[in-house]
């Protein structure tokens, strides 16, 4: 005690021998430091100017503060001190491996012996304001939980964010809680809260929870907080009646939005048992909500949409703008009204009730005419809505021909004015047959087409099955066509999601040779980029699109890199379709193009790139061990990565080297032979070992001499590409666009 003089205050040195007088006591006892602890807990009183610390004897002792405190039965306290040790709430326990323990509530000290001197002198230290061990908390006294916290501060964010719908200001106020590790519980708290609400709290949550993914809250806090959702769904059912179902909708909302893969669902039903209501969840935002035709538009408008109105609010103010512009025939204002409505993909209702309006009141239609003119002029409203809500309207001409007795010989004048002054697209007339002539049977069968295959590209978006739709394609028995199915194909998964985007790249890929050839591809290209311009007006991004599409096809080995060149060449000069060729080489010749193009969209197999390199290693190597080829083959093909294969032949080559064994080679061989791996696939695989090469030669000495046989073997197969460097050869050829590979 001695050395501690100089810099301890007197009350500190009270304080520390208080502690060795109850540590000496300790040690002279029969029984156990522990249950001796156990039975005189730890307590500090502060009635004087220094805590004091001691443990609770069955007598009387005075504090400090010169009054007389008598200890209550069981060691439990008087006033002024802390209670006994058992004195906790339910949720607390001395056992640590006991479940509800909480170790924020007992004094503990890492590394230090349990014995009560060590305690009593840990328990002094700390209550002379010891830095190290601020964090432990004495037996019964108040513990900060930050978690408590958190969760009591995002009810008042999520609380004035539906009082405000100031999605920028929720966004900062939970960037400044600094716990971002919490997130997963702000996502459970907004939508449980939503789901007590109306349609508008509803649809502000999941308008919040798209603009805080990725910026503010991660991917994965995203599927947690879900995931914690479906785990409360059974007491969320208690006071919900239909939690089920509005949860199922939260789900689906969450995958059309993007902010939930896909595969959560798939993860989710493995994770919960049939009888839980959070399985319940998942098959009703499965089989209601997402395998619904036009799923994506039905989720998205079930709360009322981005514009936070219903659909038939939407109906109703379309109506009353028309009717107000037929009154005063200002075109500039209801132009607009229409614009300020924010529904562009619902314009085609805009056009269907101004021509019935037209037809109704005789004396307004040179002024509906005019008002579609002067929109359609404007870019207000898109060609593909003009015509289809045309399109609509004469589908709906029969039950209209009950209130209106002349709609089918009004509407068939109608057309034809608008046709003429340029508003309305030609194709109408042969499509619909409205000119009165006989439509020949190509334009029949065409008609007939490309009714089938839309229809058969919207299944095959809901239920992900390739042969399914191939076995449609084949019983049209129409291959003449098959460019434009490549054309629809593109455009309508151009107009949703990046998974159908994704979906369209393989779907190219599955069918490549078998069905579809690569002349009926770059014809499909060529009839996309000939409409590109009018693509543009209902897809924003048209080109970059349809850029990217080309670029994926080329890695894919759908298309060569001269195809390109052949695409360009059968377009118009200075057109915006060979701008759009010209992107797509950009972007095949920029540095590790392949590994960029192919995950531009999510990624052929939805594995990360580690994880497909990792199946790769396993392949290869029960290969060595077995030495089946046939069942090698059939993992690479499983793999469903083709655009990857090049890191087969990387590995395999490797491998080769490392172990020698060249029974690789004889993989390599039976996999080109059956077209698995292509030329391009192989060269590639070679010229990423030649790049490597030096690195190689560290762990394998004779790198260089096994890569030449390796490459005069190639030769011999003709697995490489003519123009496959020699050895010294400047390898930055093969980064060329006119061979495709990307260094």
């Amino acid at each position: 005690m001695a050395s501690n003089e100089g810099f301890l205050t007197d009350d500190q040195r009270e304080l520390l021998k208080v502690a060795s007088q109850n540590a000496e006591m300790l040690s002279s006892s029969p029984k156990s430091p522990t249950s001796l602890f156990a039975e005189h807990p730890i307590k500090v009183s502060t009635g004087g100017r220094a805590p004091t610390v001691g443990f609770a004897m069955r007598h009387v002792r005075r504090t400090h503060s010169g009054k007389l405190v008598r200890v209550k039965k069981d060691g439990a306290g008087g006033k002024g001190t802390w209670g006994k040790l058992l004195d906790t709430d339910g949720d607390s326990h001395l056992d640590r491996n006991d479940p509800n323990y909480d170790s924020g509530r007992w004094f503990s000290l890492p590394g230090v012996s349990d014995s009560a001197s060590s305690l009593v002198l840990a328990a002094a230290y700390h209550c002379s304001g010891t830095e190290f061990l601020e964090p432990y908390q004495l037996v019964g006294s108040a513990v900060s939980d930050p978690l408590d916290e958190y969760k009591k501060a995002v009810v008042s964010i999520i609380e004035e964010y539906f009082s405000t719908s100031d999605v920028e200001l929720a966004a900062s106020d939970l960037r400044d809680l600094g716990s971002s590790d919490y997130h997963h519980y702000f996502v459970k708290r907004l939508i449980s809260m939503a789901m007590d609400r109306h349609d508008k709290e509803k649809e502000m949550a999941s308008v919040l929870l798209s603009a805080l993914y990725v910026d503010v809250i991660s991917s994965v806090q995203i599927s947690q907080g879900f995931v914690m959702l479906l785990e409360s769904a059974d007491d969320l059912a208690l006071d919900i009646l239909n939690a089920v179902d509005i949860l199922a909708l939260f789900v689906a909302r969450a995958v059309v939005d993007d902010i939930l893969p896909p595969v959560f669902l798939t993860r989710a039903k493995k994770t919960f048992s049939d009888s839980s209501k959070g399985r319940q969840v998942v098959e009703t935002a499965e089989k209601s909500y997402l395998s619904a035709p036009h799923h994506a538009e039905l989720v998205e408008r079930r709360w009322g949409g981005s514009t936070h109105i219903t659909v038939e609010e939407v109906k109703k103010k379309i109506a009353d703008l028309l009717r107000e512009y037929v009154e005063s025939g200002d075109t500039a204002e209801a132009c607009r009204c229409i614009r300020e409505l924010g529904v562009s993909f619902f314009h085609h209702e805009v056009v269907k009730r101004a021509l019935v309006l037209a037809m109704e009141i005789r004396t307004a239609e040179p002024l509906i005419l005019k008002l579609l003119k002067e929109a359609a002029e404007e870019g207000l409203i898109s060609s593909s809505q003009m015509v289809k809500g045309f399109g609509r309207l004469a589908e709906s001409l029969d039950d209209l021909s009950l209130d209106i007795p002349s709609a089918k010989t009004l509407f068939q004048s109608l057309v034809p004015k608008a046709v003429s002054e340029g508003w309305l697209d030609a194709s109408i007339l042969k499509s619909s047959g409205e000119d009165g002539e006989l439509q020949d049977d190509d334009d029949v069968k065409m008609r007939r087409y490309k009714e089938e295959v839309v229809t058969i590209i919207h299944e095959y978006f809901l239920s992900d099955d390739i042969p399914e739709l191939t076995r449609s394609l084949e019983d049209l028995a129409a291959p003449e066509f098959n460019p434009v199915f490549l054309k629809k194909l593109i455009t309508i998964a151009m107009d949703r999601k990046n998974r159908e985007k994704e979906m369209a790249s393989i779907l190219l890929s599955a069918l490549h040779i078998e069905i579809i050839s690569t002349d009926d591809i770059v014809n499909g290209f060529v009839m996309l980029l000939e409409s590109a311009e009018d693509t543009a007006l209902d897809i924003l991004d048209a080109s970059n699109e349809l850029a990217l599409f080309m670029a994926r096809a080329v890695i894919d080995d759908v298309l060569a890199p001269l195809n390109l060149e052949e695409i360009r060449s059968q377009l118009p000069q200075n057109c915006s379709g060979s701008e759009t060729v010209h992107v797509a080489r950009s972007l095949l010749a920029a540095r590790h193009a392949g590994e960029r193009i192919l995950r531009c969209w999510g990624g052929g197999t939805g594995w990360a790139v580690e994880d497909a390199k990792d199946k790769i290693t396993k392949l290869l190597e029960e290969f060595e061990s077995g030495g089946v080829l046939s069942e090698a083959c059939q993992c690479i093909r499983d793999l469903g990565m083709p655009f990857f294969n090049h890191e087969v032949v990387k590995k395999a080559l490797v491998m080769a080297m490392e172990k020698k064994n060249d029974s690789m080679l004889d993989l390599l061989q039976e996999c080109f032979r059956e077209g698995l791996i292509t030329i391009n696939q192989m060269t590639k695989g070679f010229a990423r070992i030649k790049d490597g090469l030096d690195d190689l030669a560290l762990d394998i000495p004779n790198a260089e001499e096994k890569f030449k046989f390796y490459v005069e073997h190639a030769k011999e197969n003709q697995w490489l590409l003519p123009l496959f460097p020699e050895m010294g050869a400047d390898a930055s050829t093969l980064s060329s666009p006119s061979l495709g590979i990307a260094a």
